[in-house]
């Protein structure tokens, strides 16, 4: 019993730290910089992301080179595959974004089922679908990874300031999309020599 107390509090004392730091620095929310630098971290939403790594993939097929359609392949599927970890969590955690806490006047965090906006911060879906894409293509293109993987920890650091995301949130999207880019380059590894044989005949 005394470990289960211990580990409930360290908990709460993590949550509580998690919650004070998110809110300290949102309040830079309206402030130029993150303003601007927020709008254009919109380009890891899933439609731009979802397009990105389409376009990558048919371009590699259209002009026959193979690490490229391969490195789009990997991008393709280890978005989704992020995309799906992190619906099925959202749809089974309801926690307020910082700015709605705010509003409310109080942090929510509990388990259920209202997946809307204003109460499905945990976790980053920007996060995630950033940190997959990104390391998708750093395992075929070291030197453009690092410029996309850069990108990707501008993103993920951009959402507690926005007051979109806890910090916690953050660290949880970026753990789900280095598991969905490996778990993309098992899958795309497996099928993409075989399905590229047919496309070059």
């Amino acid at each position: 019993m005394g470990k289960k107390k211990d580990a409930k509090k360290a908990g709460k004392a993590l949550l509580k730290a998690d919650t004070e730091a998110t809110h300290d620095v949102a309040q830079n929310r309206d402030t130029l910089l993150v303003r601007v630098a927020g709008g254009a971290s919109e380009i890891a939403d899933q439609p731009p992301l979802i397009a990105i790594s389409a376009v990558t993939l048919v371009a590699g097929v259209v002009l026959r080179r193979s690490m490229l359609a391969r490195t789009g392949a990997r991008m393709l599927t280890a978005h989704l595959i992020a995309t799906g970890i992190k619906s099925a969590v959202k749809r089974s955690v309801v926690r307020a974004r910082p700015n709605h806490a705010e509003k409310i006047g109080k942090p929510v965090f509990e388990p259920g089922k209202k997946d809307t906006p204003p109460l499905n911060s945990f976790p980053s879906g920007h996060t995630a679908g950033a940190v997959a894409v990104a390391n998708a293509v750093a395992r075929d293109a070291p030197l453009a990874g690092l410029a996309t993987q850069g990108a990707a920890g501008v993103v993920a650091a951009l959402q507690p300031p926005r007051g979109t995301h806890y910090v916690s949130d953050v660290v949880v999207g970026g753990a789900i999309g280095w598991v969905s880019e490996r778990a993309a380059r098992l899958i795309v590894d497996r099928w993409a020599p075989r399905i590229w044989r047919r496309i070059a005949k």
